[in-house]
C-alpha cells in the first residue's frame, strides 16, 4: 500500500478522469442491478395476465435502463483509459528524470538491465492494475454489494443460501494470492537477468560474432528465459484454481437458489415468491459470483503490480547521492585543479581504496599527463574533478573552491570529458556536435572539428555535417568516432578539457595535429590527457605517474625519463616496438 500511495502522486492533471470514472461505474452498475428487479415484475405482470399495455411500459423502460447503461459504460471506459494512460506517462517520465538525477553510485546499485525492465514491465504492470483499480475495482464490489441487496429485497431465506458461500471463497482467493505473491516477486528479478542477457548480447554482438560465441549466448538466454517461464507457469498454476473454485461455487449457488426457490413457490403458490423473483435472485446470483470472479482477476493483477510498484519505489525514493550545497557557486573563475589528500572508494563496504592519498597541483591552461597501468585508478581520478563521484576523504577543488560548493550544472559545464568509452547518438553529425553547445553555429562546429582533425573524414562524407549516425555511432570507424567526441567536447569552450584515453584509435600523426591544435587554439584550457602511449603525453607541462591507486611520481618527460622507474619501462617497451615495426 505505501508502493501504491507514493505512485499514485503520477496522477497529477488526470484526477478529475480517476475520479469520473468510478462515478459512471457507479451509475452503470445501479442500473445493472435494476433491470433484473424491473424483469422480475414484468415476467410477474404476464404471468397474471397483463394487457401489452403494460409489456410495452415495461419494455420501453428496459430499453431505456439498457441504454443509459451503456452510455454509462462507454463513459467509463472512455475516462478509465485517459486516465490510466496519462498516469502511466507520468510514471515514465518521473521515472526517467529520476534516473537522469542519480549520480554514478546511484547507477551502480541498478543494473541498466532492471532500469529498462521499470521503465517498461512494471509501469505496464502498474498501469493495467490502475486501470483496473478506478474501473473493474470499484465496479465489482459494488456488483456485488447491490445485488445482495436487490436479493435480500426479494427473499431474506435464499439469499442467506447462496450468500454463505461468499466468505468460504474470498478466503480461498485469499490464500492463492498469499502463496503467489513471493513468485511474482521472483519472477521479476528473472526479467531483469532476463534484459541483461538480451542487451550484453546486442550491444556485443561484434564480439559475439567474431568469437563464435553465438551457441554460449544462445544457452545464457534459454537459461535465463526458461527460469522466467518455469516461475511464470508455477504461478499462473495457483492462479488457475481460482476460476474453477469461482465457477464450482457458481453451480452450486444455482442448484441451492432452484431448489429452494423452486420449493417456495410450489408451497405458496406463488403469494410469498414468484417466477419472477426466482429469475431475479439467479441473475443476481450470477452476477454476485462474477463480480468475485473479476475480483480475483484483479487481485491476481495486483498481486503482479505490487511486486512491479516496489521497484519502481525504489527507484523513485532513492536520493541522489551528489546534490547541491544551499548556496552553490555559479561560476567556475578559471581551470586549476587541486587534489588534497583525496581518498576514494566505490562503496562504504570496499575493503581497499580506489584511490589513495592523492595530491596534485595543477595550474590553470597547464597540459597534463596521467599514465599508470591498468586499474591504477587513472580514470576514477578524472571523475572526480567534473563530481560524477564523490570523494571519500580529502577534497578535489576547481579554480580554487571544492567541487562540492559548486553548482552541480555549471561545474561540469566548464569541464569537458570525452570518457573511454565514446558515445554518439542517433542523429546527424551536427546533431551530435551540439550536444557540446545547442547553440553553436555552423562555423563554430567546422572549426571545432578542425581543432580535432574530424574535418577532413566529415567532407568526404556524402551528407557533410547532415550525415546521419547510426546508434552508438556504429557507421564510423573508432578513431572517427573519437574524433567528433573530441570536438563536441570542445564546443562546450570548457575551462578543463579531459581526454581519457580517447585518441587510442587514431594514428600518432593525427594524435599530434589534435595536440598542437589544442596548444595553439587552447592555451587557457586546462588539458588533462590519461593515455597509453607515452607519444601522446611526453611533451605535457606535468605528467602524473598513478600506480595501485597511488601517486608514484610526478614531473616532466625529460624528468621521469631519468627518475622513474615505471615510467621509463613503459617508454623503452613502447620504443622497442617502434624499432620492431620499422
Amino acid at each position: 500500500m505505501k508502493s501504491f500511495i507514493r505512485i499514485l502522486r503520477c496522477v497529477r492533471e488526470y484526477k478529475i478522469q480517476s475520479i469520473l470514472s468510478p462515478l459512471f461505474i457507479m451509475g452503470e452498475v445501479i442500473i445493472e442491478c435494476l433491470i433484473p428487479f424491473i424483469t422480475a415484475k414484468l415476467i410477474d405482470n404476464i404471468e397474471a395476465g397483463c394487457d401489452l399495455s403494460v409489456i410495452g411500459k415495461f419494455g420501453g423502460l428496459l430499453v431505456v435502463m439498457a441504454v443509459a447503461s451503456l452510455a454509462c459504460g462507454a463513459l467509463a471506459g472512455y475516462f478509465c483509459s485517459i486516465a490510466a494512460c496519462g498516469f502511466a506517462k507520468n510514471l515514465r517520465h518521473d521515472l526517467f528524470y529520476a534516473v537522469q538525477n542519480f549520480s554514478f553510485s546511484n547507477i551502480d546499485r541498478f543494473s541498466s538491465s532492471s532500469l529498462v525492465t521499470r521503465l517498461t514491465t512494471d509501469v505496464t504492470n502498474v498501469q493495467n492494475s490502475y486501470m483496473m483499480i478506478i474501473r473493474t475495482a470499484i465496479r465489482s464490489p459494488l456488483m456485488m454489494v447491490f445485488s445482495i441487496v436487490m436479493t435480500i429485497k426479494l427473499s431474506p431465506s435464499i439469499t442467506l443460501a447462496f450468500v454463505s458461500m461468499v466468505p468460504f471463497l474470498i478466503v480461498g482467493v485469499i490464500v492463492i494470492m498469499g502463496k503467489a505473491m513471493p513468485l511474482f516477486r521472483v519472477i521479476f528479478k528473472r526479467y531483469d537477468a532476463l534484459n541483461n542477457s538480451v542487451q550484453e548480447n546486442v550491444s556485443g554482438i561484434r564480439a559475439v560474432k567474431s568469437f563464435v560465441r553465438e551457441e554460449y549466448e544462445n544457452s545464457k538466454f534459454k537459461k535465463a528465459s526458461d527460469a522466467v517461464c518455469a516461475d511464470f507457469t508455477k504461478a499462473e498454476k495457483l492462479m488457475a484454481v481460482a476460476m474453477p473454485l469461482i465457477q464450482g461455487a457458481s453451480y452450486v449457488v444455482m442448484i441451492i437458489v432452484c431448489f429452494f426457490g423452486a420449493k417456495l413457490i410450489i408451497r405458496s403458490g406463488g403469494t410469498e415468491f414468484s417466477v419472477g423473483s426466482l429469475s431475479s435472485i439467479l441473475t443476481y446470483g450470477m452476477q454476485v459470483l462474477m463480480s468475485l470472479m473479476m475480483l480475483s482477476f484483479i487481485f491476481v493483477m495486483v498481486t503482479m503490480s505490487l511486486a512491479s510498484a516496489n521497484r519502481i519505489c525504489e527507484v523513485l525514493e532513492e536520493e541522489p547521492t551528489i546534490q547541491n550545497c544551499e548556496n552553490p557557486v555559479m561560476n567556475v573563475q578559471n581551470g586549476s585543479v587541486d587534489f588534497e589528500n583525496v581518498c576514494f572508494a566505490y562503496s562504504k563496504e570496499a575493503e581497499k581504496n580506489t584511490l589513495d592519498n592523492i595530491n596534485i597541483h595543477i595550474k590553470s591552461g597547464e597540459t597534463i599527463g596521467v599514465i599508470g597501468g591498468t586499474g591504477c585508478g587513472k580514470t576514477s581520478l578524472i571523475q572526480l574533478i567534473s563530481r560524477l563521484y564523490d570523494v571519500t576523504e580529502g577534497s578535489v577543488k576547481v579554480g580554487g573552491i571544492d567541487v562540492k560548493n559548486y553548482d552541480i550544472a555549471t561545474l561540469r559545464d566548464a569541464v569537458s570529458v570525452v570518457l573511454q568509452k565514446n558515445v554518439l547518438f542517433s542523429g546527424t553529425i551536427k546533431e551530435n556536435l551540439r550536444w557540446g553547445d545547442k547553440n553553436a553555429s555552423d562555423d563554430e562546429l567546422v572549426n571545432a572539428c578542425q581543432l580535432a582533425q574530424a574535418e577532413e573524414f566529415i567532407e568526404q562524407m556524402p551528407e557533410k555535417y547532415d550525415t546521419f549516425i547510426e546508434r552508438g555511432g556504429s557507421n564510423v570507424s573508432g578513431g572517427q568516432k573519437q574524433r567528433l567526441c573530441i570536438a563536441r567536447a570542445l564546443l562546450k569552450k570548457p575551462k578543463i578539457l579531459i581526454l581519457d584515453d580517447s585518441t587510442s584509435a587514431v594514428d600518432t600523426r593525427t594524435d599530434a595535429l589534435i595536440r598542437k591544435a589544442f596548444k595553439e587554439e587552447i592555451p587557457d584550457t586546462t588539458k588533462i590527457i590519461i593515455a597509453q602511449r607515452i607519444s601522446s603525453i611526453q611533451e605535457a607541462d606535468k605528467i602524473i605517474v598513478l600506480d595501485n591507486g597511488m601517486v608514484n611520481a610526478v614531473g616532466t618527460h625529460d624528468e621521469l625519463i631519468k627518475s622513474n622507474e615505471i615510467y621509463r619501462e613503459v617508454f623503452e617497451s613502447q620504443n622497442k616496438v617502434g624499432d620492431l615495426d620499422a
